[in-house]
């Protein structure tokens, strides 16, 4: 509920500080009082335009900031403060503010942290319902009527819900396998023309890389033939250095034990016939590895061009041409069993279709069961309101199949005739201020708490009303602030009476300076406010009297 309200340099106001309880808060003051700067100066942190003439005479900032505080976090403050990335720490409350420049330059904060007007205006449907002169807000707006029935209804709408999108998404899957299918079978001789290509040339992933290794190796070894054959011809000769190593080496060992010299000279000889015989076996091995055969390396370069050549085709790399194989095949199996896919998505989106239908045509006798219902307990309510001509209608009307949607397959608003025999319209283009208040009133006792704001202000719902009246308003009142936050400016000492918290709102003059100013009133207060609004500019001992009795029976 709304706990706090400052307000600084708004037209009158200087600087006001208010504190609000639960239950209901009247507001009262003579007329030209700023009453209306009260409500103005909330509605900027409820979203509304930014007015430059709002701005205190000779300041150049105004400012107004409204303190929120909930038992229990509603869901749609939170999803909306979380969409934004609003930070909003576990039991703190809530700081909307606005600041409005003289130039007609606006800001807006939630939590101290800066936000465009649309979020407020977002917000603000949560956190305060205004019922005024001109309301076009609140139960007025038909777009929340068929929720507050439902609600009323007590009715599982979600239910719906889930049976409309799980509706949605089988139809979706069928349409998009209907695409694939239609798609594909245009394609199919070209699907199939491609895919005997690839299962001709079977690809095979890393296939590219061992074909290009082997076709370097393979274009070495025929650069280096020519140097490759004149080594290998020098090392197989009768004349070729290893020989003619080992034949030295046998005839220094015969003489080697002769002197210590020729010892050493026989192990340096042996030790290069050892590293001979190993170049040669590394020759040989080199000969075979770069073994050039020109038969195989115009089949690697065959093989190579044959893939890159299919790659390029199909705009990939030769590594995913299996992987395309794989999806031709996949595409031309979608063909020829698209049928029995399609027939079983059908069945499910027929079976999901019913599914909805049939809650929905549960939640729309729901709706009417309801409709009956409210139409009755408003009407009970119409008479002590002076309201006695009217009639109240909920319509709940079937939409076109081409209109339904996971709220169900009904539209609702709530209609009125003020006069017999006349028409029903919508709430607020018929009533008059006056009506239109005192039918929201009605409307939102029948409904009891079945939705809403957080904190509900009623902006001189009892204009032109009083006695017996009056006291239907109060009493109503009264009756829709128990556990929750109701806020009214009245003119009606009946309604005053009610008030759990009692404001006046009282204007003062100090030379050319004008200031507003609002105080909570005490008991004795209270009575003399009351009294002075049942006796005029002069109070007396008998409206005294008269306002004491309203306290005692309030």
């Amino acid at each position: 509920m709304l706990t706090g309200l400052s307000i600084r340099n708004v037209v009158l106001i200087e600087a006001l500080d208010l504190v609000f309880p639960g239950g209901l808060g009247v507001l009262t003051g003579e007329t030209g009082a700023g009453k209306s700067i009260l409500l103005d100066s909330l509605g900027l942190v409820l979203g509304d335009r930014a007015d430059s003439g709002l701005v205190r005479a000779g300041e150049d900032v105004a400012s107004v900031t409204a303190t929120f505080e909930f038992a229990r976090r509603p869901d749609g403050v939170e999803a909306i403060l979380a969409e934004a990335a609003i930070d909003w720490e576990p039991g703190e409350p809530l700081l909307v503010r606005r600041r409005l420049r003289a130039d007609g330059g606006s800001r807006a904060y939630i939590n101290d942290q800066p936000v465009g007007v649309a979020l407020l205006r977002e917000l603000a449907r949560f956190l305060v319902e205004l019922h005024g002169q001109h309301d076009d807000r609140g139960l007025v707006n038909a777009r929340g009527h068929r929720a507050l029935l439902d609600r009323y209804a007590r009715a599982d709408a979600a239910e719906v819900a889930r049976a409309w999108d799980s509706w949605r998404a089988a139809e979706q899957a069928l349409a998009q396998a209907r695409a694939r299918v239609a798609s594909a079978a245009a394609e199919q001789d070209l699907i199939e023309a491609h895919l005997a290509e690839l299962d001709a040339l079977q690809p095979m992933a890393g296939e590219e890389e061992e074909l290009a290794l082997q076709r370097a190796e393979m274009q070495k070894g025929e650069r280096l033939s020519g140097d490759l054959n004149e080594l290998q011809h020098l090392w197989s000769g009768s004349d070729a250095p290893l020989v003619q190593l080992r034949g030295a080496a046998r005839r220094l060992d015969r003489i080697a034990a002769e002197h210590p010299l020729l010892a050493e000279a026989l192990e340096a000889l042996d030790r290069a016939v050892i590293e001979a015989g190993e170049a040669e076996d590394k020759l040989s091995a080199a000969a075979e590895a770069l073994a050039h055969d020109p038969a195989l390396l115009d089949r690697i370069e065959t093989r190579l061009f044959d893939l890159r050549a299919a790659a390029r085709k199909h705009g990939c790399t030769v590594d995913d041409l299996p992987a395309r194989r794989e999806a031709l095949q996949a595409a031309l199996q979608s063909i020829e069993g698209g049928e029995a896919q399609i027939a079983g998505l059908a069945r499910v989106a027929m079976d999901a279709g019913l599914d909805y239908r049939a809650k929905a045509e549960a939640l729309s006798v729901q709706r009417a069961e309801a409709a009956r219902k409210l139409d009755k307990a408003v009407a009970a309510e119409l008479a002590p309101l002076r309201l006695d001509a009217a009639r109240f209608h909920t319509a709940v009307v079937r939409l076109p199949e081409d209109r339904w949607c996971g709220q169900g397959m009904d539209a609702v608003e709530f209609l009125i005739s003020t006069n017999p025999g006349s028409d029903f319209a919508p709430l607020g283009k018929i009533a008059s201020g006056g009506e239109l208040s005192r039918f929201i009133l009605a409307l939102k006792v029948a409904l009891a708490e079945q939705g809403g704001a957080a904190t509900v202000i009623f902006d001189e719902i009892d204009r032109g009303v009083g006695g017996a009246v009056a006291s239907a308003i109060g009493e109503r009142l009264a009756r829709l602030a128990h556990g929750g936050q109701l806020l009214a400016v009245t003119h009606s000492p009946q309604v005053a009476a009610r008030g759990d918290a009692h404001y006046l709102i009282a204007k003062s003059s100090e030379g050319t300076v004008t200031r507003t100013s609002v105080s909570k009133l005490d008991a004795a207060g209270r009575q003399e406010e009351i009294a002075r609004m049942l006796s005029g500019a002069e109070v007396t001992a008998e409206a005294r009297a008269q306002a004491s009795r309203l306290l005692e029976q309030a």
